[in-house]
């Protein structure tokens, strides 16, 4: 694949985040940690004042026309109620009255550093009240719904990534047929459950959006809390469900139903969602060979992604499309 000269992010150098914190009256001591994140750019930053009492914050410069301004405050109004719901989510601090702030041509925000690890998925315990707050946080999801932001749906997740890797020859030509013979089968498969779901009377409700078990920080003490919203969406509660499972068919079933003993504890889940599961997993599968594709000319990304694009990738990317297709033919798991 061809990369552009020059990406935005190349002119984000250290002085520009110091800079950029600055125009909203932070100032950094010159300790400054790039954290792991590929979409955005996100830095730990130490402050010379604390700020709320924090003296590191955490500063995500957006990446340059993904999201609209009115999305991405829409994600952090989400945050807000949220945190006013008393659900453990880190959001965005309001500096001068605003959360969104301009410099050097990038959007960004600044957030309080919260500390943690990666919670212990084979606890049922530690399931249990993930569930819980998975459950409050979709309370608070299913108060409204979103204005600007996008749905989880198979046009944008599904048929869209299809069209756009087709149109960019982002395929090797000895592969594209088999490729898209199994996509295709496949979205016919999502289609299909997805539409029995409406039928059923499924309901779609904001969302975390991207809840996996990095986006969850464990403390012993506190519990979990839940970082990065930036894939907040309208969809199925069971999207900010099935990617914290893991396994075999047993170790999900169990780890599922650990999740819902707590779930169900603060709201009703509706088992039609459960059918969902392969289908949106296939979904995710389509949706992240297209992102991969659309952000090469991203320096970070050959680097951090050495193996993307060669026949033998494409060639795996086939047999799992037909390994879930016979997932999604499988009775969904119970609970």
């Amino acid at each position: 694949m061809q990369t552009d000269a020059r990406h935005p992010y190349e002119t984000l150098t250290p002085d520009v985040v110091l800079d950029a914190l600055a125009s909203v009256g932070l100032y950094g001591d010159g300790r400054l940690l790039g954290l792991s994140s590929y979409e955005n750019r996100v830095y730990q930053v130490h402050l010379d004042d604390p700020v709320e009492g924090t003296a590191v914050v955490v500063a995500k410069f957006y990446r340059p026309d993904r999201w609209s301004d009115a999305q991405i405050l829409e994600e952090h109004a989400f945050s807000r109620e949220l945190e006013a719901a008393e659900v453990p989510a880190v959001g965005p601090l309001l500096l001068d009255g605003r959360s969104l702030h301009h410099h050097a041509g990038f959007a960004f925000s600044v957030s309080p550093r919260r500390g943690g690890r990666a919670p212990e998925l084979d606890n049922g315990e530690v399931l249990e009240w993930i569930g819980r707050y998975l459950a409050r946080l979709h309370i608070v999801g299913a108060a409204k719904p979103f204005a600007v932001r996008p749905a989880l749906d198979v046009a944008s997740f599904g048929e869209e990534p299809r069209d756009w890797l087709l149109a960019h020859d982002g395929i090797p030509l000895d592969v594209q047929g088999d490729w898209q013979r199994a996509c295709e089968q496949a979205l016919r498969q999502i289609r299909s459950a997805f539409a029995d779901a409406q039928a059923a009377g499924v309901r779609h409700l904001r969302l975390h959006g991207d809840c996996h078990p990095g986006n969850i920080l464990w403390t012993p003490d506190a519990g979990p809390h839940f970082v990065d919203l930036d894939d907040a969406r309208t969809g199925p509660a069971v999207q900010d469900l099935w990617m914290l499972l893991s396994g075999d068919r047993t170790q999900r079933q169990r780890q599922l139903g650990g999740l819902l003993d707590g779930y169900e504890q603060m709201r009703e889940f509706d088992r039609e969602e459960l059918a969902l599961i392969e289908p949106l997993r296939t979904l995710r599968l389509i949706h992240y060979s297209a992102w991969l594709a659309r952000r090469w000319d991203d320096p970070a990304f050959p680097i951090a992604f050495p193996w993307f694009g060669s026949s033998d990738y494409w060639r795996g990317q086939v047999q799992m499309l037909e390994e879930q297709m016979e997932a999604m033919e499988e009775p969904p798991l119970v609970a």
